[in-house]
């Protein structure tokens, strides 16, 4: 049954040809091609128009409900999805937003990623079909939100015209968001448990909700793996399935070139709409950001514009990340435009109502260099890191030069490479991994934290750390980074987990100096050669191996150290290897301990190599 509501909005942009009132049709169930149909509430704007470009927002969230990010730098309470409908509304826009298959007012059983891209394009084509639509659609959302849009730009459908993917789309979800480096992101966890518990099936069962609300996932995020009927998500089966198929698919198969999972197969066959990215550092999605950018730049039409600031997942109207903080020139709001609402609604005016050729053809890439602060507390307690933006037209900058700085037998990072033959050696013991300490993370809560934080100081029998010498002069570090390291171990498998550290020196807030956590890799050695297929070690033998790091944008300041963290294991960011060669996601034999070793020298050079950006003074 359809419910028209009329609400008036408060026109707060100043805009002069803001729209008074706004129609509201609520839950229109809009059917998929198997028959599923999908809760939908439409706002049109009461202005005498027959016709109008319309934004559409697909979520697994909830239509009524609020976004942690959708809030301002000057007002931390989020605003509702209905609240920024009516606004867009206001503004002229058909603004649509629809439940996911199979969660809140969507019938369907909810598979996680599987269903968007074919649920999205049968929307728009509804969409089109509607008296008030002009035939010009735009996408928007977070997240899974963003997930869902390039599933849907993969189909190529007509209608689509324009996008705002934030933090989201995967270019290669084996190769970062549900999986990075053959190691699995135990956020599909904690994600997971989250929303089983918010599902239709759960509100409506009080056994299955009694069941997952007494689980703990403090409790089983440690256990490796889960299984069928034993996990917390038992009586939740169709969140149990999903979780055990993505932690088991451990090669990169046909599983992971599915649509929605896979943009980077199929760039040429997407859509050619105009598409702004955004994300940030502290973001596990900031990797498929860029690859989806360059990637799409290059072969479509666009134009594109990628933003990328110094914030955790959708929380780009605050100064800090964990316990660093970036200053006022970080929120969006007031640096990149005057807020988030504004900035897609400019996107969408310059890319549905201008004409052609007032529209832009060029790119824009919006980066947040961090650093440059002073190191000292902050009135809020927080590390002050500093930051300013800059703008460029392409990624990697042009003036980003790749440098390799190599590791010694001293614990040293040096640009000149080891003359000597020599190696270091770190132990990684299953039961007892290194823990994760902020990060690129998201839906993490409650067993981890996104952002920067103080890795310390202090020596472990799991981490190998590796640093230059005082550095005499400020050192921009942006791009793609990389670790090409020589690596063996007395185990037939183990993980190589590397982080990238801004060390500063003692002041008189952090008297032992602070250690700000920029980036990380991860390689699950039995994929050292292939994600295709898994191929064990010999122990003791000497692999090379290259280990993909997270892009970054750093000023490493004049007086500080730049290093690289080398151990096993990141947990419970990723799931620890027992070191036996099983295949993850299945029980196998008790995990042994490994003595790992990265070595040195003319025949084995390991390094990290960097994106030192050349300036006119170097």
């Amino acid at each position: 049954m359809v419910k028209e509501l009329e609400s008036t909005d408060d026109k707060t942009s100043g805009d002069a040809v803001a729209v008074e009132r706004v129609k509201v049709l609520q839950s229109i169930m809009i059917p998929m091609r198997d028959g599923i149909r999908l809760a939908t509430d439409v706002y049109l704007p009461v202005d005498g128009k027959a016709k109008r470009p319309v934004v559409l927002e697909r979520t697994p969230y909830g239509k009524q409900s609020s976004n942690h990010g959708d809030r301002t730098f000057l007002n931390p309470i989020p605003k509702s999805r209905p609240e920024i409908a009516n606004w867009f509304a206001s503004k002229g826009y058909a603004y649509v937003l629809q439940d996911c298959r199979g969660r809140n007012g969507s019938e369907g059983v909810f598979s996680k990623y599987v269903n968007e891209g074919d649920d999205g394009e049968d929307t728009l084509k509804w969409l089109l079909a509607q008296d008030w639509c002009n035939g010009k659609v735009a996408t928007l959302g977070l997240s899974y939100g963003a997930h869902v849009q390039a599933a849907l730009a993969s189909l190529n459908p007509q209608g689509l015209e324009a996008m705002v993917w934030d933090s989201g789309g995967f270019s290669n979800a084996w190769k970062s968001g549900i999986r990075q480096g053959g190691a699995f992101e135990l956020k599909q966890l904690t994600w997971a448990m989250t929303h089983a518990r918010l599902s239709p099936a759960t509100l409506s069962d009080p056994v299955r909700r009694a069941y997952l609300e007494a689980q703990n996932i403090r409790d089983w995020i440690g256990i490796n793996p889960w299984s069928e009927g034993q996990s917390p998500l038992a009586l939740a089966p169709e969140y149990e399935s999903y979780v055990l198929e993505l932690w088991r698919n451990e090669t990169f198969s046909e599983f992971w070139r599915r649509q929605g999972l896979y943009a980077a197969g199929n760039y040429a066959g997407f859509s050619n709409a105009p598409t702004m990215f955004i994300c940030s550092w502290y973001d596990p999605y900031a990797l498929t950001t860029i690859e989806n950018f360059e990637g799409l730049s290059k072969l479509k039409k666009g134009p594109y514009r990628m933003i990328l600031g110094p914030w955790t997942h959708g929380q780009r109207s605050v100064t800090h990340a964990g316990d660093v903080d970036f200053g006022l020139a970080a929120p969006l709001d007031g640096n990149i435009a005057s807020g988030y609402d504004e900035l897609r609604l400019e996107w969408f005016n310059q890319n549905l109502s201008a004409p052609v050729d007032a529209q832009s053809t060029s790119n824009l890439v919006q980066i947040f260099v961090m650093g440059g602060g002073s190191g000292l507390r902050t009135s809020a307690g927080k590390m002050d890191h500093g930051g300013s933006w800059r703008n460029e037209r392409t990624w990697p900058i042009p003036n980003a030069v790749a440098t390799p700085l190599y590791l010694t037998q001293e614990n040293t990072l040096s640009l000149a490479s080891s003359e000597q033959s020599g190696s270091i050696d770190w132990i990684h013991d299953p039961k007892n991994p290194v823990a994760t300490r902020g990060g690129a993370i998201a839906s993490g809560a409650p067993v981890m934290e996104a952002g920067a934080f103080d890795q310390g100081h202090f020596p472990s029998q799991s981490i190998a750390s590796f640093q230059t010498a005082t550095l005499d002069h400020d050192l921009e570090v942006t791009g793609p980074i990389m670790a090409k390291l020589w690596i063996s171990s007395s185990a037939v498998d183990t993980d190589v987990c590397l982080k990238l550290v801004d060390v500063y020196p003692p002041n008189p807030d952090y008297p032992d100096g602070y250690a700000m956590n920029l980036s990380h890799g991860i390689l699950r050695l039995r994929f050292r050669n292939s994600g295709e297929k898994a191929e064990l070690m010999t122990p003791m033998e000497v692999y090379p191996v290259e280990v993909a790091i997270f892009p970054t944008s750093n000023l490493f300041a004049r007086g500080h150290r730049i290093r690289l963290d080398v151990s096993s294991s990141n947990f419970p960011h990723f799931d620890v290897n027992p070191n036996t060669g099983h295949p993850a996601g299945l029980l196998g034999p008790e995990p042994v301990v490994a003595t790992n070793t990265v070595h040195f020298g003319p025949q084995t050079p390991s390094c990290i190599i960097l994106p030192f950006v050349r300036g006119e003074e170097n």
